[in-house]
Parts: structure tokens; sequence; C-alpha cells
């Protein structure tokens, strides 16, 4: 409906109404004779018209009127004006081929895996049209594709028995860029539900048959159709923007069927992609797992017996015997390229043990039969089919495992080879060692299926693929036999551990496949649920201590009165260990402790006891805190010993000594930093202990001894090598060892000064000769300077 206007009009604001013939008389007048034209005279009449605008009268209210102005006309002006006119888009047809072949694909060799998926393609709608056709069959052979370089020539060729192209299709898919008969073909086939939808043809771009011209300046095309009597020849060169399509009369060159795709190389890839064994190698890489066999043209060698005459000897007149004789002749047929088959498209029932391991160790170019395998479909959301494998023995090189771009993981996209370079976007970097093949319909590929986008499919594709590798640790885990588990964690056990890092979100699945020794199991790991069953019903904790190998865990004073209440603990040896029970906090309702930072609870302890140790012991603490000065945060009675007189815990929030020795050894490690994250350090002392008693006896009778001050600082120094620090001045420490050992030692065993040995008594050396003259010999002892086996 046309928008109106509705407005009222007085003499006055005629004047503003755009100037119109229709407004004015046939004689030059004035601009009031005209506006009294339009009111005796304009406005009697029912309507009037100006400029497109249909104006009507409305009302009258006294010297004023209503006048309504019906839009309608100028509405459908500026309706028409809108729509315009339809363009579409040109392009440059050089332009555009320079960019489809130089900046799609980032490798050369792609061309072959892009043909060869070409050509199943036509394989593949033969296949599906000899369904309702069967005559599209014929008798032109087997379904097949074959590819033969010719060195001389600097040709490679391309062939299959498929489906073919006519003069109008060759127009259509190789005239027209970007433009897929696959595309179309599986169209067609999800309209016709009487064959079904499938979903295993390859191509969707139609640009793949344009890489040929990344290695080649020419390509031809032979193609005939079982729909055609007629065979025609595509023609283009690399730097052409046009094509020729002629028939092809020759017939030394007619096929029976399907098409045959030469390349002729440029001068920079002949060598190349002429040598046979890079072919099939391409092959074997890229199109290993195609539906149809694919032949390559390989020199071949083989054993032939053939007979050779001896010449006659002079005077003999029989003619001498022929003798067989073998040799080794080269000849030239065709291979088979794809032998092995898609272990993953079989169902896993059917399948044994040892062609898993077969077809992990053919592909992946392993000696090692897998720990683990797991084979697995998932359907639903995200449509894939994979079997993972967990490796025999890790690299020897622990950077290819850690690193996220490890070649491990083999993607397929309707079981043609896309990528193997990922950085993360499959499997996460700890659980970068896990080896297998993944096969898809549904990925996200850019154009040149070289480069997986990220996408909520890929998303789900991963958290998937964690699960079951998870659940495939778990079962070897949960196995009978413990020793495939015992080599998987000598193997891998550090990267699970790096799994506690950085994936929090599978904590709750990682943490049950840990392991650790502990001061009852020395020998062999424990995990943290064997861990928990052997616990005090009372215990409300699992405790820890980290350090820099098993014996200095065992000898620990940190562990004494634990050991004595017969508390396990858990032995972290390696680097990563104790950063991953930090990330952990909790397993099971069950907090981490660390047995050598303060305010350590142990339960059971004799109130009054403490208390009285407090009482008799505060002057010591603030005696030996005064020595000490800023070395020490405070100085307290110790709960956690038995033995040692003194020991040096950190503080909740700090570093531990192993922390703050791993930290003191980063390449790269910013040393500003040290003596704030390291903490305060905390001195406790033992009061059962002599040395304390021995210093509180000093403290109170004697608090300026320059010994017992010696004494104080010595056990500081003492007390930070046991306790795992890292002295300051090892040399200082020393000397003060030194020196105390002299005090202890000074004549014990009757020692000799300089002055009396400097001059020595005949008596004396008339006694040391004479007890040199009656020295005796025994036999054994006896050794002659010839004797050859004591030089």
């Amino acid at each position: 409906m046309a928008p109106v206007l509705s407005r009222t009009l007085t003499p006055s604001s005629l004047q503003s109404l755009p100037y119109s013939p229709l407004f004015s008389s046939k004689s030059n007048t004035s601009t009031n004779t005209n506006r009294l034209c339009l009111l005796k005279s304009g406005l009697k009449s029912s309507g009037l018209t100006c400029s497109g605008l249909k104006w009507k009268v409305d009302k009258r209210v006294g010297n004023s009127v209503v006048v309504r102005c019906e839009a309608s006309a100028v509405a459908e002006k500026e309706t028409s004006d809108a729509s315009g006119e339809t363009y579409e888009y040109q392009a440059e047809v050089s332009r555009l081929m320079n960019l489809i072949v130089h900046s799609l694909y980032s490798h050369k060799e792609i061309f072959l895996r892009e043909l060869v998926s070409n050509a199943s393609d036509a394989l593949d709608k033969l296949r599906f049209s000899s369904v309702t056709d069967p005559s599209l069959l014929g008798d032109a052979g087997d379904l097949e594709i074959r590819i033969k370089p010719d060195p001389e020539l600097g040709t490679i060729t391309i062939s299959d028995t498929g489906i073919g192209m006519t003069r109008e299709e060759l127009i259509d898919c190789l005239g027209t860029i970007a433009q897929s008969g696959t595309s179309k073909f599986l169209n067609a086939l999800k309209e016709n539900k009487d064959l079904g939808n499938d979903n295993s043809l390859i191509g969707q771009f139609g640009v793949g048959f344009y890489s040929a011209f990344l290695v080649a300046d020419k390509v031809t095309v032979s193609t005939k159709s079982p729909r055609s009597d007629k065979q025609y020849v595509w023609e283009a060169a690399a730097d052409s923007s046009s094509y020729v399509i002629k028939e092809e009369t020759d017939p030394a060159k007619q096929i029976s069927r399907g098409t045959e795709i030469t390349l002729y190389l440029k001068d920079d890839d002949k060598y190349e992609f002429t040598e046979p064994t890079r072919v099939q190698g391409l092959v074997k890489n890229y199109s290993q797992f195609v539906s149809f066999p694919i032949y390559t043209w390989q020199e071949k060698s083989r054993t032939v017996e053939v007979e050779e005459e001896e010449e006659p000897k002079e005077g003999e007149e029989t003619p001498p015997e022929k003798k067989k004789k073998t040799k080794t002749e080269k000849y030239w047929d065709w291979e088979l390229a794809n032998e092995t088959k898609p272990i993953w498209m079989r169902n896993p029932k059917e399948i044994e043990k040892d062609q898993y391991n077969e077809f992990y160790k053919k592909t992946f170019n392993e000696f090692l039969d897998p720990l683990a395998h797991t084979h697995f479909t998932t359907e639903g959301e995200v449509e894939f089919r994979s079997v993972i494998y967990i490796p025999g023995m890790a690299p020897m090189n622990n950077e290819d495992v850690v690193n996220p771009k490890t070649k491990n993981i083999r993607l397929y996209v309707k079981r043609v080879f896309i990528s193997d370079d990922f950085d993360g976007e499959l499997f996460p970097r700890y659980l970068s060692f896990v080896k297998g093949v993944v096969d898809s319909n549904d990925l996200p590929l850019n154009v040149s299926r070289e480069i997986l986008q990220e996408s909520r499919i890929v998303r789900i594709m991963r958290k998937r693929l964690v699960r079951k590798t998870f659940d495939m640790i778990q079962e070897l885990a949960d196995s009978e036999n413990k020793e495939d588990y015992r080599k998987f964690w000598e193997n891998f056990g550090k990267f699970v551990k790096l799994g506690c890092i950085e994936d929090t979100g599978n904590h709750k699945r990682i943490t049950p496949l840990l392991r650790f020794f502990s001061s009852k199991s020395e020998d062999e790991l424990i995990s943290l649920d064997e861990y928990i069953d052997n616990m005090d019903e009372k215990q409300n904790a699992i405790y820890y201590i980290a350090t820099d190998s098993l014996k200095s865990a065992k000898s620990a004073p940190f562990l004494e009165k634990l050991v004595q209440k017969d508390i396990e603990v858990l032995y972290l040896v390696e680097p990563i260990d104790e950063v991953a029970i930090q990330n952990l906090q909790t397993y099971k309702e069950k907090k981490f402790v660390d047995v050598s930072k303060e305010d350590l609870e142990l339960g059971d302890t004799d109130e009054a006891k403490e208390r009285e140790n407090q009482q008799e012991y505060v002057l010591l603490c603030d005696w030996m805190k005064q020595q000490l000065g800023d070395k020490v945060a405070k100085v307290q009675i110790s709960s956690r010993l038995s033995s040692s007189p003194c020991v040096l815990v950190s503080g909740k929030f700090g570093w531990s000594a192993n922390m703050e020795r791993l930290m003191r050894a980063q390449t790269l490690g910013d040393t500003s930093t040290l003596e704030f994250m390291r903490g305060r350090r905390i001195m406790e002392v033992n009061p059962d202990h002599p040395i304390i008693k021995d210093l509180n006896a000093a403290c109170k009778n004697a608090p300026d001894s320059t010994e017992a001050r010696r004494a104080v600082d010595l056990l500081y120094e003492t007390s930070l090598i046991s306790s795992g620090f890292t002295p300051d001045s090892p040399a200082e420490l020393g000397g003060k060892i030194y020196e105390m050992m002299a005090v202890a030692l000074g004549g014990r065993w009757g020692r000799v000064e300089e002055s009396e040995t400097a001059e020595p008594t005949e008596s004396t050396e008339e006694t040391t000769s004479e007890a040199v003259e009656t020295e005796v010999v025994e036999p054994s002892e006896v050794r002659t300077e010839a004797d050859p086996w004591n030089t």
C-alpha cells in the first residue's frame, strides 16, 4: 500500500509548493495570482497532480484546507530504480589458474594424490552407474588405476578404467574451473533414493585436477565414456588461458573405456617424478588405502636358466655338451602398490592381534610390537573410524615425544591420506607419543586438502580420541600382565605426569594411572589407589617428599617420625613429579601434603609433653633465632624428628628445597625471582637430641660463649645440606667442619709434634735398623723381578 501524506495547507503555506505548470495560469502573473487560481479553481476539483504526486482535497477548515497527498507514483518509481541491473562476476582465467596452481598447494607431490583420487572417483561413478545400467561395464577390463612414468620422454601417465567423459562433460568439468563433477554426481545420488547415499567419493572442490600444472608444462587428457562411441582429447598448457578439445582418430591410441592423463613434466621435476621408486613411494604414502588396485610400472629382476656352448678343444671331434647356467635379468612390469588394506574399515571382531601388529609395523616403520591398541568407530554428531597404538618403546630423543608436531597420527579422509603434520589439533602434547590412523568423511579441510581447519567437529574428535586413549591405557594398567604396564610407565610415565600440569579437565582419568615408589614399597611402583588402600582409617592425607634420588628420599630427616608411626610416604624422585602433584591437590578427597613444609600434622600428639617442651626450650629458640638472624624466619620445636638434631623446613607457600634446586638449574631461569619465590625457612629442633640439650644449657649458662655460637652456626649449615638445600658458600662450611674436627681430634691418639721429630736419637735409628733386619717375609710374599705375573 502506498504511503499517504496528510497536511493542512494555508494560503501562505502554498508558497512552499514546488513550481509546476499545473499550478500556474497561461499568463505571466505574480505569485499571489497563482495562489488565487489555486484556491478558486484547483481546489474545486476532486483532485490534482503535481510532479508525480496526487493531491486530493480532504476538508475545509475556515480559510484553510486539508489536502491528502498520495505518493503511490513515487513509491513505484523508487522500487523500479532500486531493483537495478544484475551483472555476473568476471575473472581473468590465467590469473585464476596461477592462483590455484601456486597458492593452494604447499608440496608439488600433492598432484599425484589429487589425480589418483580423481581416478578413484571415476571408478566409483562407474560402479554406481552400473547398478542401474550393467551395460556400462562392458568388457573393458577390471576397475583399476595404472601409473607409468617415462624418464626418456619426461612424462608420467595416470590411467583408469572408470566412467570416462563425453565432449560436453570435458567442457563442463575441465573447462570450468572449480566445477566438481563428483559433487554433481553425489547430488544426483541423493535425489535417486534407489541407489542409496554413499559418501565414499573423494572430490568436492573441483580444483584437484589443476594441481597437475604444479609439475607439468602441458597436460593431455584422453577419455572415452561408455555412453559415447567417440574418444576425445583435451589439451592445455600451464601458461595458457585456453584449451583444445579434439576427437582421437589414431587407432593406436584408442582406449576401450576410462581416462588417460599424460603430464609433460617441467625440466626441474622430470628426474624426481619419473623415478619409479619415487612414484611408488608417493602412492604408498597418499593413496595406500584407495579401494581400487593401483599398479605402478617398476623395474624387476628374475633369475633364468640359459644354455651355453663351450668351444671345442683342439683335437676333439665330438662337440662339447651344452651347460645350463643361471643369470639375473632385468625387466619391466606392473606391480601392485597398495597391498595393505585399511584395517580400520573392517569389523574389529574379525581381526586378530597379529594383524593389528603387522599393520602397525608397516604403517609406522616400527620393528617392535605395540604395547596396546584400540579400534573403534564413533557415530552421531561426528563419524570417524580410528585405530590407535601405544608404541613398544619411546623415541631415543625425548623432544620428539613432547613435540606436538610429531608425525604419529595419520589423518585420512575417505581413505586418502591428508596429513600427519598437526600442532595439537587431534592430540594434546602429553599424548603425542600415541600413534594411529584417523579416517573421517566429515572433516573440514581447506581447498588444498592439506590443512585441518579449526572447528567444532575437530574439537569433538579430539575429545573422543583422548578419552579412548585413556581407556586403552587404563585397560593396560588393569591387565593381569603387569610387565606391560611397567614397560609403558618406564617409557611414557613422565609424559602422563605432564598431563597433570597441562590438562586439568582430565585429572580424573590421569590420576589412577600414576605410579610412585614409597617408604613401604622401595622396589616396586605403587598406584595412588594402592596407597589409599594401605592407609590407616584415621589418616586424612597423602604424604610425599620430593628429592633428587631414591637414596636421598630414604635418608631424609623429614621421614623419621612418619616411619616410626608406620605412615607411608610417596617418593617423588623425578623433576616433574612435584609440579604434577601440586596441580592435582587432592585425590579421592585426600589432600597431598609435602612432609618437608611447615605445619605438618601427624595426629596422636602428646599435648602435655608438647607444652612442656615449649616452656623448656622457648629461651633456646629465641637465642638461636637471634644468632642466625635473617637466615631463618623462626626456630621452633619439631614434631617430625626422632634421631636428627634439627631440620630446615619450607614455608607453606614457598618453594621446597627440591623445587629451589630445580629452579636454580634452569638454563633460562631468572635468578632475581629466586629470593622472592624461595619463601621463608623455618628451623625445627629436636628436644630429645643431646646436641640440642647441650645448646639449651649453653644459652642459659653461657649465652655469650663463642664455642656455642659457632656450634649454632655449624648446626644451621649442616641442616641445610641434610634438608636438601644448597649452602651459599660450601668452602666456608668445609672450613668450619675442619676446624671442629681439629678440636675434636686434637691429641687423641698421641700425636707427635714436629719439634720432637726434628732431632732423632741414635737409639731410634738402631732400633729401626734392627727391626728391618729381623723382618720375616712369608714365602707367598716373595716376588722375583723376573716373575711376569706380578709386573
